[in-house]
């Protein structure tokens, strides 16, 4: 079951989520170039296309070299064929625990993209899974996705002080976590009525 929703591709109203490839790095490429977007994470735009296409080539395995967590990600792909960003998930096996990470290009952010697909992801992790409890962890300053979890129904954990040093500075981080059903979000519900 795992190993086929690995290379399934999900379906939302605006979105097909596809299992990110080697494939979709030049698709992605241009998206992905725009410093101002990476503001609240510590990495940085890829250097080159040839660059990309070798870190999707190695995620296309979709495992930990270890073999003890699965590690997912999907394209964000409109019925035209554009790119809008992509969703990650780790899932520790063992533990039956995930984390999320979603990255939005700035051309399409505030449109409702990523609750959209998370919406449409986690009931399907849980299902293949067994997931228990999905986490998110989140730079204190980006406030569009602190909404956006917290719209999804995900609860505040905790708040990790200097949890990571990138781009000069320090920052902070919010932890939340989900146990439940995720909520759709407000945009999400527009596009579905």
């Amino acid at each position: 079951m795992t190993k086929v929703f690995e290379s399934s591709i999900l379906q939302t109203p605006r979105l097909r989520l596809e299992p990110l490839t080697e494939n979709h790095a030049a698709k992605m490429f241009d998206g992905l170039r725009d410093p101002a977007a990476y503001r609240h994470i510590p990495e940085d735009p890829p250097r080159s296309l040839e660059e990309l296409a070798a870190r999707y080539r190695m995620l296309a395995n979709r495992r930990s070299p270890e073999g003890e967590e699965a590690w997912l990600n999907w394209a964000l792909i409109d019925c035209n064929g554009e790119p809008h960003g992509y969703l990650q998930a780790t899932v520790q096996l063992a533990s039956k625990e995930a984390w999320i990470a979603y990255f939005v290009f700035a051309s399409s952010q505030r449109r409702g993209y990523a609750g959209e697909a998370l919406y449409a992801l986690l009931p399907a992790l849980r299902e293949a899974y067994g997931i228990q409890r999905i986490h998110a962890e989140i730079d204190t300053r980006n406030v569009a996705s602190i909404r956006l979890v917290e719209s999804l129904g995900f609860e505040f954990v905790e708040h990790v002080r200097n949890a990571d040093e990138f781009k000069g500075s320090t920052s902070d981080e919010f932890h939340y976590s989900l146990a439940g059903s995720p909520r759709c979000p407000p945009k999400c519900r527009s596009v579905d009525q």
